[in-house]
């Protein structure tokens, strides 16, 4: 078992193929953390709306942002102030209004899954409640 990390060499594996295969799976440790957190920020229907808006749209102000979700101006911008803490978005001048977009490029590929065209879920989902 290869892969397997020396102080849990001792443990017995029924299948050290399979067990090799998770550990490659699971990667490095030290990034569990880091997707912890981007999970964590998917966790919450507003700040899961607010990523998929920013992600659809490119730059856009608050003002946008809270119209393409039915969230308030200032929650909107309690979003993008723990969003920008973390570096998952940045926001950028244009004369008076800030425009954000997202930062994190992993992020976005999740986010691109998440996209009601890529999965046949939202399709069943909007024919059953018609």
């Amino acid at each position: 078992m290869h892969l397997v990390p020396t102080e849990r060499a001792h443990r017995k594996a029924i299948d050290d193929h399979r067990a090799c295969r998770a550990i490659e799976g699971i990667g490095h440790p030290d990034r569990l953390p880091l997707w912890a957190e981007r999970f964590a920020l998917l966790g919450e229907p507003h700040r899961l709306a607010v990523l998929l808006a920013i992600h659809s749209a490119g730059p856009i102000a608050v003002t946008d942002l809270a119209t393409a979700t039915g969230i308030a101006d200032t929650a909107v911008s309690q979003i993008l102030r723990l969003l920008r803490a973390g570096g998952t978005v940045a926001g950028t001048k244009d004369g008076r209004i800030v425009r954000y977009e997202l930062r994190d490029p992993e992020l976005a590929a999740v986010l691109d899954q998440m996209r009601p065209e890529s999965q046949g879920v939202d399709r069943e989902l909007r024919s059953s409640a018609t």
